[in-house]
């Protein structure tokens, strides 16, 4: 199927992504990872929550962690342009017979919940409490030195399909791999803020979330991160990296937290901002799309992800043999 022509003109005007809720079994180790070790700003917690926030964001929170049991994904936020939006997209998700609730969230004003097609829970809002700048606290700049949250990646059991829907919600691609045999997608990045992407797509049992992304300064910050994990009981949680991404041209390092929700660390990307910019094509079968440089993805990178709440998996359409490391 062919990528679709961009919808420049969707129902409702969703801005950008914004922040993900995880379910971690272990507040305090959660925090000394992703506070004392990344290096993201508290905003607020207690005893069962803690909201954090990156260096140049104004936003209250791009990340809540949230006790539980069982480590899961509560759902993925997105921002919209206007409290018009966010009615707009209520009647857009019940149109297609997708569960539409209103939500209270703190820091937050009016919040819709709704799923994708695949079930995956999405969250929509159009304000959310300011804080004060604080990039130019530099006494703050710890870890990897965090700038903002960048992009979600999920598994999805229909790359085609998923790229449909949300190209009917206004996300643009930007670069794609295809399978010459089949030409179906095997993986899709697609954006609303004018990077490589807010999400992208990757053939896989699913839906489930398969990280979450940070930009960060430069390279050097990664470097920095890996010294820091090295020598401070983190060494089993760097899953991959450093190296180049073909696709997105991105520097990266993958990561475990303490319950093997993966993050990527992430710099380096390009600007996607022209409505007509045609996406990039890649060749399933190009090493070079998911390492530019680099050592191959281990097995754990293509298998491993994060499920949502209560969401039933689907098998994948697709049974290409990605490449991995021996």
């Amino acid at each position: 199927m062919p990528v679709p022509a961009p919808n420049l003109y969707p129902a409702f005007n969703i801005v950008r992504l914004s922040h993900v809720e995880l379910i971690v079994t272990d507040l305090a180790a959660s925090r000394a990872f992703y506070v004392d070790t990344l290096g993201l700003q508290v905003t607020d917690e207690d005893d069962s929550t803690i909201y954090l926030r990156a260096m140049e964001e104004r936003g209250h929170h791009c990340m809540v962690l949230k006790k539980g049991d069982t480590p899961s994904v509560s759902y993925l936020s997105y921002k919209v342009f206007s409290e018009d939006d966010l009615d707009n997209a209520a009647e857009w998700f019940a149109a297609k017979n997708l569960p539409v609730e209103w939500v209270e969230r703190p820091y937050q004003g009016r919040t819709m919940r709704t799923t994708d097609l695949f079930g995956a829970p999405m969250e929509f809002y159009f304000k959310m409490d300011r804080l004060a700048p604080i990039h130019q606290e530099y006494k703050l700049y710890n870890g990897v030195k965090p700038l903002r949250i960048d992009h979600f990646n999920c598994y999805s059991p229909d790359v085609d399909a998923s790229v449909e829907f949300y190209n009917e919600l206004g996300f643009r691609v930007t670069e794609y791999t295809e399978d010459d045999e089949s030409k179906n997608l095997w993986a899709a990045w697609m954006h609303r803020k004018g990077g490589i992407h807010d999400i992208a797509f990757t053939n896989g049992k699913g839906p489930r979330l398969h990280h979450t992304a940070f930009w960060v300064p430069t390279p050097l910050n990664i470097i920095d991160l890996l010294d820091l994990m090295s020598t401070t009981g983190y060494l089993d949680n760097i899953e991959r990296g450093p190296g180049r991404h073909g696709i997105s041209n991105a520097f990266f390092l993958y990561i475990l937290d303490p319950d093997g929700h993966r993050i990527e660390i992430y710099c380096s990307d390009y600007q996607t901002v022209d409505p007509d910019l045609e996406p990039i094509k890649w060749d399933l079968k190009d090493p070079q799309r998911q390492t530019l440089w680099g050592a191959p993805a281990p097995k754990s990178w293509f298998e491993h992800g994060s499920v949502f709440q209560n969401v039933e998996l689907r098998a994948s359409k697709m049974k290409a043999q990605p490449i991995i490391a021996p």
